[in-house]
């Protein structure tokens, strides 16, 4: 390629258009890939003396960003694609190397973190993801409103300080205007909840729910089972555990039965049961 005839170069800080130019020697840039031949575009970039920066800068090209021998728009390909596939598959598909997968990523997060406007925030989703081995862990802030669903934030750790992070980025004022947060029932999450988030609508996640359910029944059952075992009664709670955790349509025909026995005795455990299966009917879980 050669500078259209007549043409100033851009100054790459200021954007202005300095009159002393001299070109330095070709450089490659490499463009999205065409029917699987590799595309390069070949451009001798020119020097600037930029009276206003008072200083001598490269020229600003529209395809190529600094000093990255990728185009813009290759970046931007790869960058869709690396969330698609992994970093790895996504270099040997378009035969390139796994650093300037990585170098296309952090650019193109950088620029949208640089770039990134918080308006109205309606709802929220807090959950955790696993990142390595040894209990390692990210909290990620979504917002999920109706016309947008994006990640706003994520922290190192699932602690009280790494969520609170959050809320520092975003403010006070933004966040006393969060109607919704969805979350689990990880403790450090609900405290900082209740301590930003105090008139939202915190909607809990069903699992987490169904499994502090459960351990409460489980927790009852087996301290009624050593109760009844020290005071000498029939053991009717023994080998129960899975009969009452389970959902009843995955029961099998016998342990219908045998729980259909069990059930007529008057037990805390027997009226924990009916307990939980009254919340889920009413949660709809």
């Amino acid at each position: 390629m050669r500078p259209r005839k007549g043409s100033s170069a851009v100054c790459s800080r200021c954007i202005s258009l300095p009159p002393d130019t001299t070109s330095l020697p070709e450089r490659r840039f490499e463009f999205i890939p065409f029917w699987g031949f590799l595309v390069f575009l070949l451009y001798s970039m020119r020097r600037v003396s930029c009276p206003r920066c008072q200083t001598v800068v490269v020229e600003e090209v529209p395809w190529g960003d600094g000093k990255r021998t990728l185009t813009r728009a290759y970046m931007l390909f790869l960058a869709r694609w690396a969330r698609r596939l992994s970093w790895k598959e996504t270099a040997e598909a378009f035969r390139t190397s796994w650093d300037k997968v990585f170098d296309v990523v952090e650019h193109v997060v950088t620029f949208g973190l640089e770039h990134r406007v918080f308006s109205q925030i309606d709802a929220i989703g807090v959950d955790e993801i696993q990142y390595a081995k040894g209990h390692k862990y990210l909290t990620l802030v979504y917002q999920i409103d109706l016309d947008v669903t994006r990640l706003l934030w994520v922290g190192r750790e699932r602690t009280i300080e790494s969520f609170r992070g959050f809320f520092n980025v975003i403010g006070d004022e933004l966040a006393s205007k969060i109607v919704f947060v969805c979350s689990d029932m990880w403790e450090p999450y609900l405290k900082v909840i209740r301590e930003k988030c105090s008139e939202a609508l915190h909607i809990l996640d069903r699992f987490h729910i169904v499994a502090k359910m459960n351990k409460a029944l489980d927790e009852v059952r087996a301290g009624e089972s050593r109760r009844m075992a020290s005071e000498g009664l029939a053991p009717v709670l023994k080998k129960s555990r899975w009969l009452l955790l389970k959902r009843e349509q995955n029961l099998k025909t016998e342990q219908r039965f045998r729980l259909r026995d069990l059930l007529r005795y008057n037990l805390k455990t027997v009226r924990a049961y009916t307990s939980q299966g009254s919340v889920s009917a009413t949660l709809g879980i």
